[in-house]
């Protein structure tokens, strides 16, 4: 498995230099806050040394970070959001953080023996123990998930027409799906086609004596999400983001946490057989599963 990094890699990063622009009045939630919630190990946890993707098994670092990542083109295809996507690569996102790119090379190399002499499963059961001797500091791995969690917010912005005019909670909800989904989620097509639908948002924000139908606006945003096979997978994880997206969310989190909760039903176990029953797999692993790609 290769993991040379790309040459140029010490030549300025139009992408990275983006990052480094980034004012936390740009955003209305606390980027710590929402770093917090990502180191949480109901979300995407927190290893300091390389370990593999439970699916793809590229390796990953920190809360979820993808260590071999190229960079990629995203294209803005909605004509109404003039804002761009940026998608730096490893060492681009790496260096923005201002860690050592001969370190980087370092863990990948280190990663690719392990993997070989353990295989994924065992390197898992190594997780799951404590049993990795740490290849980053807790400093430097916080910077990785600062730089991650400040990209996942810039394409929140490419996502949403409209994010300068969302809640707090609500533009803190979006940055966790880009964190956790990548470009996967432009194949969210309902979610965000509902979620731009800024006819309807304009309409309710003038109707200041009737808050029902953006509050309607919002229900059908969470549905979108609550009928994806993301929320049904990751059930704990999705309740907390959806709920997010309520606008009442901020008077009373567990409120809205609730009604999530009664709408997003468990996954059921089926039996096949009496004496077999067919499990159901959940997992709490980082976000590069669902994207292979960075935090974002």
């Amino acid at each position: 498995m290769s993991h040379d990094l790309p040459p140029g890699i010490h030549e300025p990063s139009l992408s990275s230099q983006t990052l480094f622009d980034f004012k936390d009045s740009d955003i209305k939630f606390s980027l710590t806050s929402l770093m917090n919630v990502l180191r949480d190990s109901r979300h995407e946890g927190w290893v300091l040394a390389a370990y593999p993707d439970p699916k793809t098994s590229r390796p990953l670092i920190g809360a979820g970070f993808g260590l071999d990542v190229p960079a990629t083109e995203h294209l803005q295809r909605d004509p109404l959001n003039p804002h761009p996507f940026i998608e730096p690569s490893t060492a681009q996102l790496w260096q923005a953080a201002g860690l050592d790119s001969a370190k980087l090379q370092s863990i990948l190399d280190q990663f690719d023996r392990d993997l070989t002499a353990w295989k994924k499963k065992k390197f898992r059961r190594k997780i799951r123990i404590h049993a990795l001797s740490p290849q980053l500091t807790e400093e430097d791995a916080t910077k990785l998930l600062r730089i991650s969690a400040i990209q996942a917010t810039y394409n929140a912005m490419a996502y949403c027409r409209f994010f300068d005019q969302l809640t707090a909670s609500q533009q803190m909800a979006l940055s966790q799906l880009v964190f956790q989904m990548g470009v996967n989620l432009e194949e969210f097509t309902q979610f965000l086609s509902a979620l731009n639908d800024t006819s309807s948002y304009r309409e309710a924000a003038q109707l200041a004596s009737d808050v029902q139908p953006e509050a309607e606006h919002w229900k059908t945003v969470q549905c979108t999400l609550i009928q994806s096979q993301w929320a049904r997978r990751y059930r704990t994880r999705a309740i907390a983001v959806i709920a997010m997206f309520d606008p009442t969310y901020e008077n009373d989190s567990r409120a809205a946490e609730r009604k999530v909760q009664v709408t997003l039903r468990p996954r059921v176990a089926h039996h096949r057989k009496r004496a077999h029953l067919t499990s159901v797999a959940t997992s709490t692993a980082p976000r590069r599963e669902t994207s292979g790609k960075h935090p974002r």
